[in-house]
């Protein structure tokens, strides 16, 4: 693990160092995530001048909303940072042959694949939704107990992990296709959906949408259950949600392992 941890290092320092090479691009990057952050905020401002409460009865004013929008941003920026840029680089990589030379590297292929590039300008969305939160969860009526401080940190990884477990199998799929070019706009499709609280997902539509965004593909569970300890007291029924984040994550990271190895298996070299 200290091994892996002093790579992963290595890896963030090689790739700040591009970053810095090329300063006016970075700065236009965060400029361009803010921008469109901005515009989303915005716009649920604009909601709210028109309504109290997202969902009537869901309990999601406007203070409550807005922690969930920051916990959506902190995870969402930990992933395009993290994940995103090296899954994206796949495609090229098997396409060129370039994936042959991790294959022969003394180390784990999907820790390689998953995090040699890190962007750094995708944490400014995390930044301000830290800042977000903060001041979201200070104008609540009731602020929210310790233990829930406690395990939200917890749950937000569980998010990251269950965001992590698709981007992970999204391209994989690469090795299988040869190219795959619409992973992103695959991925921000099928996320779209965890942007919005579970609760707006009802009626002959949005009911099975939810079944399948909770049980099948848990994008529901990333941000609502972490969003929803802050939110709502933490007894009874409230802890089945909790119970469930905790055991998609775990079963999304062991699925994508799977799958990943099942693809690596199939990977004809550039030579072959």
């Amino acid at each position: 693990m200290v091994r892996y941890l002093a790579i992963l290092g290595t890896f963030a320092r090689a790739c700040l160092v591009r970053d810095m090479t090329f300063r006016a691009n970075f700065l236009l990057e965060c400029l361009t995530s803010l921008g469109w952050m901005s515009m989303n905020l915005a716009f649920y401002l604009l909601v709210f001048t028109f309504t109290s409460e997202i969902g009537k009865g869901t309990g999601w004013t406007r203070e409550p909303f807005f922690a969930f929008v920051a916990t959506g941003l902190i995870i969402n920026s930990i992933v395009q940072a993290l994940f995103m840029p090296s899954a994206e680089e796949l495609t090229e990589m098997v396409r060129t042959g370039g994936l042959d030379a991790v294959l022969v590297k003394p180390l784990d292929a999907q820790f390689l694949l998953s995090l040699h590039r890190v962007d750094f300008s995708a944490f400014a969305n995390g930044i301000v939704g830290v800042g977000l939160l903060f001041w979201a969860v200070s104008r609540f009526d009731t602020p929210p107990p310790l233990v829930a401080w406690i395990i939200y940190p917890a749950l937000m990884l569980c998010g990251v992990a269950i965001l992590y477990a698709l981007v992970i199998m999204l391209a994989s799929a690469t090795i299988h296709m040869g190219r795959n070019q619409s992973l992103y706009d695959f991925w921000f499709y099928i996320t779209n959906f965890s942007r919005y609280p579970a609760e707006i997902y009802v009626g002959p539509w949005g009911g099975p949408l939810r079944s399948v965004c909770t049980f099948v593909i848990p994008i529901l569970l990333v941000v609502n259950v972490p969003a929803g300890v802050l939110v709502r007291p933490l007894t009874g029924d409230a802890w089945w949600p909790v119970a469930g984040v905790v055991t998609a994550a775990a079963a999304s990271l062991v699925v994508s392992r799977l799958v990943f190895q099942w693809s690596l298996a199939r990977y004809r070299s550039a030579s072959s």
